[in-house]
């Protein structure tokens, strides 16, 4: 999988780009603040409907414009495809594939995959349960259409159901009607369950020998999958803490409320790790699901570096970048010291400077 060219109108700080990409590596390099993810941010909306720092469409479109446009021209598997997706001001974004519109934007997920590294993402050892949540969310839904489903659809009856459980105080005789959000939320959620868990088993297998190799063998990672509640207690779960819910207005059993751990040995990382150590384990994470793309989809993702590298000391660096053979990599950083320094085969630079691309010779 190789994005072949990608075009911005009015998007962020672009007024217009046309960029040629190269199917192997790919450096932005510049200052900070000129533009540089927003690149990659427009390539991973592309991918997930979502921009990955923002929750608001009208923040993607250039100051004092009503509307902005991506293009992403993609090759898959000998095929091209073309992503449009135009961002209005006023209205819901608009998503076409191949220039055909698409009713639900759902519909684009699984043909542009996209794994996307930032130094955030180095973080999510530490986070908050809800980072990990989301981690396992973006990436079922770019593998299982089937779990993009029952994911909208537990979504949308939690919000419901929660949306009940505040107006029960001036209405009590709605009561009754939590009945039907109680099973649906629990069919759902039980489905949710069992594929996080199903990816939870993928991923460690893969990880295992990736976090070996990264510490030098002095480490067995082992990811443990913290349920909420067990899945055939779903239904019973909600029941047995309707009256509590129905006190505090919200909804305290289901996958809602579901974390990963991440354990050395016998070792909570997150509790005890160091900062190295939790580095060390977020890396192996992207590598992993790497891995795991590969293996699911029989092709390779598009990886997104965005200024990680000045994040990781310099065996860490080489370890990401050595493992990088046959994707297509597109990287942002502020210099190209590290590459020249390690002598890493670079395919195309390219300088950002206030919204404008320059391509430099390597």
């Amino acid at each position: 999988m190789k994005v072949k060219k990608i075009e911005l109108s009015n998007f962020r700080n672009y007024n217009s780009l046309e960029l040629d990409l190269d199917p192997n590596t790919n450096i932005l390099y510049g200052d900070n603040a000129q533009g540089k993810t927003n690149i990659l941010e427009a390539m991973y909306i592309c991918s997930t409907t979502k921009s990955h720092r923002s929750s608001k469409d009208v923040e993607l479109i250039r100051l004092e414009e009503n509307e902005g446009h991506i293009k992403l021209y993609l090759e898959k598997k000998e095929r091209e495809h073309r992503i449009d997706i135009h961002l209005r001001r006023n209205k819901t974004k608009g998503i076409a594939i191949d220039g055909i519109p698409i009713k639900k934007a759902s519909e684009l997920f699984g043909l542009f995959n996209v794994i996307f590294f930032s130094p955030e993402d180095l973080n999510i050892i530490k986070n908050g349960p809800a980072e990990r949540r989301r981690f396992i969310d973006i990436e079922l839904c770019q593998l299982d259409k089937i779990y993009v489903y029952n994911l909208m659809n537990y979504n949308k009856i939690l919000s419901q159901r929660n949306k009940l459980l505040k107006d029960l105080y001036l209405k009590p005789d709605l009561k009754d009607t939590l009945d039907v959000w109680d099973m649906q939320l629990a069919e759902y959620g039980k489905k949710i369950i069992q594929r996080r868990e199903k990816f939870i088993e993928d991923i460690n297998k893969i990880i295992r020998p990736i976090h070996k190799k990264l510490t030098n063998d002095k480490e067995n990672l082992e990811i443990h999958y913290q349920k909420n509640c067990e899945e055939n207690d779903l239904y019973e779960k909600i029941l047995e803490n309707r009256e509590k819910d129905m006190k505090y207005k919200t909804t305290s059993v289901g996958p809602h409320r579901d974390d990963i751990l991440f354990f050395n040995g016998d070792m909570n990382i997150r509790t005890y790790g160091s900062q190295g150590q939790k580095r060390t384990v977020a890396l192996s994470l992207k590598l992993a699901e790497i891995e795991l793309v590969k293996e699911l989809i029989h092709d390779t993702p598009v990886l997104l570096l965005d200024d990680v590298l000045s994040e990781l000391d310099s065996g860490r660096q080489n370890h990401l970048l050595q493992s990088l053979d046959n994707i297509q990599t597109i990287i942002t950083c502020t210099g190209l010291d590290e590459f020249i320094e390690n002598r890493f085969k670079i395919n195309k630079v390219f300088q950002v400077s206030e919204g404008m691309v320059q391509e430099k010779t390597v």
